[in-house]
């Protein structure tokens, strides 16, 4: 199954704040050329899903007229982290993070493996559709996840992959990657 993966587009918030799924906004014109660009990429009957945050949605309905919401590909929650400028986080559960980045649970909500359960259960469920390809507006952490996905690997294995990679997604960009399930 080809997937085109896209990271929404740049959040209007300060620099150095943690926002996870916090619901920030973003600007409609980086929204309206983004789209422009990458809707030429694949046909019109091409499934489009999409985080419930704005940042996604935005996006996600100016490449599809139905676009289809999933809150399984939502960024890491980072409970009451969330909002919060980095540098305000006590340095003591930063580095509790830094130490067990896999399993600790950022602003005690939740933590990679519970994040790699819910995007490999929503790779299933797209995966059960048939679809030969599909579109997916979602963000970073998510495609770190995607990218790490491996058939039989599991939870723990895909979040310890998507830990340890140091690839980066920069806001607006589309990657294309082929899931064998």
């Amino acid at each position: 199954m080809l997937l085109h993966l896209i990271r929404h587009t740049r959040p209007i918030i300060a620099p150095g704040i943690c926002y996870g799924q916090s619901d920030v906004a973003v600007t409609s014109s980086d929204c309206m050329s983004l789209a422009a660009s990458l809707k030429p990429r694949w046909s019109a009957h091409v499934p489009v899903y999409s985080s419930p945050l704005q940042r996604c949605t935005r996006l996600a309905d100016l490449l599809h007229p139905t676009p289809l919401i999933d809150p399984r590909i939502m960024e890491l929650n980072f409970g009451h982290w969330e909002m919060q400028a980095w540098e305000q986080i006590s340095r003591s559960e930063v580095d509790a993070w830094a130490a067990d980045v896999v399993h600790y649970r950022p602003g005690q909500q939740e933590n990679l493996v519970q994040m790699a359960e819910r995007v490999s259960a929503f790779l299933g469920d797209l995966y059960a559709t048939a679809e030969p390809e599909a579109v997916i507006v979602c963000h970073a952490g998510v495609i770190k996840m995607i990218a790490a996905w491996e058939n039989g690997l599991g939870s723990v294995g895909i979040a310890q992959r998507a830990a340890q990679s140091n690839d980066e997604f920069s806001y607006g960009c589309c990657i294309d990657i082929n899931i064998v399930m």
